[in-house]
């Protein structure tokens, strides 16, 4: 059980990532996760971090903001954040230290973790309290409930596992902090993004998701069509992205994104665990396939036994009216 909130004597400090000059909302899941063990303080590392540090001073929860501005922010190496992360900890003594479990936290917390000689903690589903948490492991098979005893705990959050902290309704104190010496270990080379009109995968309300019943790539214009309406993101299984059908950045599970939306639609997917484990949390799960053994019908909340190339069309049409 967590203790009251007037019992928490936790100090916080959630590293905040961005992209194009907005907080991701797994950071904002971090800072839901950060308030369960006491006051929070957020740190924003850029290379011009005052507005981003204005921005997030309004996140409901965050009492503080630390600014740390320096050129050798600008591409958010670890090799740089690091070190600023644990001058911060040791200045404030800051018992805990969070981030999403992004490639950006799973890069940072690591090495600051190493630097304060803890042992970081990875992609935490819940806290039980200040030094208990609670993970899972093989694709969501066994769940583990881990208790440190280091006096600083590391911690990387799984951004669909807490809710996301309000945008607005924070007033917190914006304090610039000194940045460290740039270690310059590490060159940013380039950042390749793909850029794309859709709704995003990882944030989007609705998904509609492919396996390899679609038999081949130019079948997920079906899906395309579904996902226009119901203004869907598209994911699909690591199966048909290895196959080839999509990019691999549409792939959904243990290896893909790991998503959280209030639908999720299924259309020749399965089930196999490894892709359940990064959609597990969606809040209704719709489930289209032609077996009705489908593992993927044991965790459905409603299932279609049907053809998707006569299913999917029906439910654009059904959709569009």
């Amino acid at each position: 059980m967590l203790r009251a909130s007037s019992r928490l004597f936790g100090k916080a400090l959630v590293v905040a990532e961005y992209l194009d000059g907005k907080i991701v909302p797994a950071s904002l899941a971090a800072i839901t996760a950060a308030t369960k063990v006491g006051s929070v303080s957020a740190l924003v590392a850029a290379k011009d971090a005052k507005s981003l540090g204005a921005e997030l001073a309004k996140v409901n929860g965050v009492s503080e903001v630390l600014v740390a501005s320096g050129e050798q922010y600008a591409a958010g190496l670890p090799e740089e954040i690091a070190p600023l992360v644990k001058s911060l900890v040791d200045k404030h003594n800051f018992t805990h230290v969070f981030a999403a479990t992004s490639a950006f936290g799973k890069n940072v917390i690591p090495r600051a973790a190493a630097k304060s000689d803890s042992m970081p903690i990875s992609d935490i589903t819940a806290i039980e309290s200040e030094d208990t948490f609670v993970r899972q492991m093989y694709a969501g098979n066994a769940v583990t409930t881990v208790k440190s005893s280091d006096k600083i705990k590391f911690v990387t959050v799984r951004g669909t596992s807490f809710d996301r902290a309000a945008l607005t309704g924070g007033s917190a104190t914006v304090v610039e902090t000194d940045a460290s010496t740039a270690v310059s270990s590490a060159k940013w080379v380039e950042d390749l993004i793909a850029k794309s009109d859709k709704p995003d995968l990882t944030t989007a309300p609705k998904v509609v998701a492919g396996g390899r019943g679609l038999k081949n790539g130019d079948n997920f214009k079906l899906l395309f069509d579904l996902a226009e309406p119901l203004k869907a993101a598209v994911g699909a299984t690591r199966a048909v992205v290895d196959a080839g059908y999509c990019p691999n950045d549409m792939q959904i599970g243990q290896t893909g994104k790991t998503i959280a939306p209030q639908l999720y639609i299924g259309a020749g997917v399965s089930g196999a665990i490894q892709h359940v484990a990064g959609m597990k949390d969606s809040k209704v799960i719709a489930v289209i396939n032609t077996d009705a053994d489908a593992p993927f019908f044991q965790v459905a909340d409603y299932g279609l036994v049907a053809d998707l190339f006569d299913a999917v069309p029906a439910l654009t049409k059904l959709v569009k009216n």
